[in-house]
């Protein structure tokens, strides 16, 4: 049986981004298409698929790091900013991701069965959503063709 820690994480979220896609919770907001990732950046992410990506990663960062809260995500997901990304004119600042694209994801999955509110401890996964991690992991095992993994079978 293999679970999430036994596959890379690009392929697992890359894998999981197809399954989020068809469910019907999981759908980007009217605001999503006009607002940035964060304020170290300059314009809104451009790929298609941005908000079940982003749901994929944030349901294998909480089934990872969980129980976790939204200020702690934003953290993971910042990066660090010297002026404007066309000029970098002053010393490195660690700023933070945005709140609401996080939370807007979040509340998504908690809707869809897979992340749930813990008291006092911010959001963990369900039954559903390791469940859902580790089928896709398992079935992702089997279809990549990498030797070192074989042991993980």
């Amino acid at each position: 049986m293999a679970t999430l820690y036994d596959v890379p994480p690009e392929e697992l979220i890359e894998a999981l981004t197809e399954t989020l896609a068809d469910e019907d919770d999981i759908e980007a907001p009217d605001w999503a298409e006009y607002t940035k990732t964060g304020v170290d950046r300059e314009l809104p992410p451009e790929q298609e698929d941005f908000w079940a990506r982003r749901a994929a990663s944030l349901l294998r960062k909480v089934a990872v790091d969980g129980p976790v809260g939204v200020n702690a995500l934003r953290s993971e997901y910042g990066t660090s900013k010297q002026g404007t990304t066309r000029y970098r004119v002053r010393p490195h600042q660690k700023t933070k991701g945005s709140g609401n694209i996080i939370r807007t994801a979040l509340q998504q999955l908690e809707d869809a069965g897979y992340v749930e509110t813990s008291e006092n401890d911010g959001r963990r996964v369900t039954g559903e959503g390791r469940s859902l991690l580790d089928d896709t992991a398992g079935d992702l095992l089997t279809e990549l063709d990498r030797p070192e993994l074989e042991r993980y079978a």
